[in-house]
């Protein structure tokens, strides 16, 4: 529904500047990207009194600008640049250059109204970068085995094992960071108990889901799959009937959540019965580990917002 009385703002961030286009504005304008920029962004915005304030997913880039809305409480929604893509292709807006992308986020803004995006604490962001680089290494140390599996050089294998030995040792430092983070903060310490109560959720898991994933426990179970994106969206269409396929959302979380629902349809009975089930009727096994990820997602949500730890008895998800 379009809202012709409300002022929405669409920002498209680069390196050294940051494109901004005003809904009620036919030009739009350029920032600098400097404490300087931001101040001029900052008087613009207190002028015009925005409803809302919208930008992409940089990874990363976004994070000064962020918090310095945050700071001065404008209402933002930071959004997956997917989103954006696909709203511009249904616009039939092929051209794109930086001024073109603020006008289609503000535009966004105003039509889709998207979920806004909580500020972070000092360390909540910590643990994010945290989980960010652990999750970077662990990449790394795969590929670095992967090498050594297909090194023939002793001289090679040897530096290929130091290799492996320092990013294990930072994998190490991280894992300890994450654990005084969480014990120094009371609420991330409780959810990150809840969390590990589950089987087949350990440490690694329960600090991927407080760093990255802040709004379980206050969503309801659609609200939660559709942000991870584990939820089924129907492709009925044609020839096509009953396909249902999963995408979009926190990629990062499913990627790693999948290890973790491989040890739980194994090991804890709730989800094992519910996988077996599945595969049982003819379900791929894909789809059945799937659906086990998004049940046990729902469990945890309905478990934190409730502060119980996990009891197979009085888990009727």
């Amino acid at each position: 529904m379009q809202q012709h009385n409300k002022i929405f703002v669409g920002i498209d961030i680069a390196k050294k500047k940051f494109d901004v286009a005003f809904s009620h504005l036919s030009q739009g304008t350029t920032f600098e990207y400097s404490p300087s920029g931001i101040k001029l962004f900052l008087k613009e915005l207190q002028k015009a009194k925005p409803q809302l304030i919208c930008m992409e997913a940089t990874g990363g880039l976004e994070r000064e600008l962020v918090a310095c809305l945050h700071k001065h409480q404008f209402e933002l929604a930071v959004v997956n640049p997917r989103q954006i893509r696909d709203f511009a292709r249904a616009k039939n807006q092929l051209a794109k250059t930086d001024q073109i992308d603020a006008r289609i986020i503000a535009q966004f803004a105003q039509v889709m109204e998207p979920r806004i995006t909580l500020p972070l604490s000092q360390a909540q962001q910590k643990m994010r970068d945290l989980t960010s680089r652990r999750r970077q290494l662990s990449k790394q140390i795969v590929q670095e085995k992967n090498h050594l599996a297909s090194a023939a050089d002793r001289e090679i294998c040897k530096m290929i094992q130091q290799s492996i030995r320092f990013h294990e040792k930072q994998l190490k430092t991280i894992e300890q960071k994450q654990k005084e983070l969480i014990k120094a903060d009371e609420q991330s310490q409780k959810k990150a108990n809840i969390i590990q109560s589950v089987p087949g959720f350990g440490p690694a898991t329960a600090a991927m889901l407080v760093a990255e994933l802040p709004e379980l426990g206050s969503l309801n179970r659609q609200q939660i799959a559709r942000l991870v994106g584990v939820a089924p969206t129907n492709r009925d269409s044609g020839t096509l009937r009953g396909k249902r396929t999963i995408g979009g959302g926190r990629v990062d979380i499913r990627n790693g959540l999948y290890m973790p629902i491989i040890v739980a349809k194994k090991y804890n009975p709730k989800i094992k019965v519910f996988y077996d089930r599945l595969v049982a009727s003819g379900k791929p096994k894909m789809v059945a580990l799937i659906a086990a990820m998004r049940k046990l997602l729902t469990i945890v949500n309905v478990m934190i917002k409730e502060g119980k730890k996990w009891n197979e008895n009085t888990i009727n998800t």
